[in-house]
């Protein structure tokens, strides 16, 4: 497969590096000349073999609408258009009705991972007609965790930004938890040694996460976290 990504930041520039890892080609387009493969998003399209498939991974809003708008006159019937931003799911059918009036197809990931990702793979929800989801698929393939979970075809367009923001939704809610946890904790003078007590948690208790490793990782380097802001 060859694949244009557009974006190569912290989450675009280790996708790009995975996917080739993974034996797909790749040409990347970025307005930073030091990461970018080629000077233009023209120039991407020219690349790519058709039918073209192109990953958008910008930031979302009006970026993300600009680029779609762009990429729609660059591209043609068959080709497909793929949002891995943190688009708002509504924004979706808007930019699949305007792909769809020139042929070309358009599927919504939401992307989980960070930039943890590179190393352990991606959570992937799609959204789109399977048909444009199966051409994408070499990509969804190498994108995500060894194994057969971490891609799910999650329904029409939109599905996949949709459950991105219920994940978004249920992590801010687990964040949530425990900073409150810790602020308990820091307030009781019976507990001496909050950094070990939620060390303690992360195996075999219904509250251990990544997210907690993550935490206790932090409490570690700065066990009062005084350096957050």
């Amino acid at each position: 497969m060859h694949l244009g990504l557009v974006g190569l930041g912290k989450m675009g520039g280790n996708m790009r590096s995975r996917l080739r890892d993974g034996g797909v080609t790749v040409t990347g387009y970025d307005r930073n000349p030091d990461v970018t493969d080629v000077d233009s998003l023209e120039a991407l399209v020219a690349e790519l073999p058709s039918p073209k498939v192109v990953w958008v991974m910008v930031p979302s809003g009006e970026i993300t609408r600009a680029t779609v708008e762009e990429l729609i006159g660059l591209l043609g019937e068959g080709d497909v258009i793929v949002d891995g931003g943190n688009s708002r799911w509504t924004d979706d059918e808007k930019h699949a009705a305007l792909a769809a009036e020139k042929g070309i197809g358009y599927v919504d990931c939401g992307v989980s991972g960070g930039v943890w990702g590179l190393e352990n793979g991606y959570a992937l929800m799609a959204g789109g007609d399977s048909h444009d989801i199966a051409k994408v698929q070499p990509a969804f393939d190498v994108l995500k965790p060894e194994g057969e979970s971490g891609f799910v075809h999650a329904g029409s367009v939109g599905a996949g930004h949709f459950s991105k923001m219920v994940h978004n939704g249920i992590e801010y809610a687990m964040m949530q938890a425990y900073a409150e946890g810790f602020e308990l904790l820091e307030k009781a003078d019976l507990v001496e040694n909050v950094t070990e007590v939620f060390d303690s948690w992360r195996v075999g208790t219904v509250v251990r996460s990544w997210l907690l490793d993550l935490l206790v990782k932090a409490l570690q380097d700065d066990p009062g976290l005084s350096k957050i802001r």
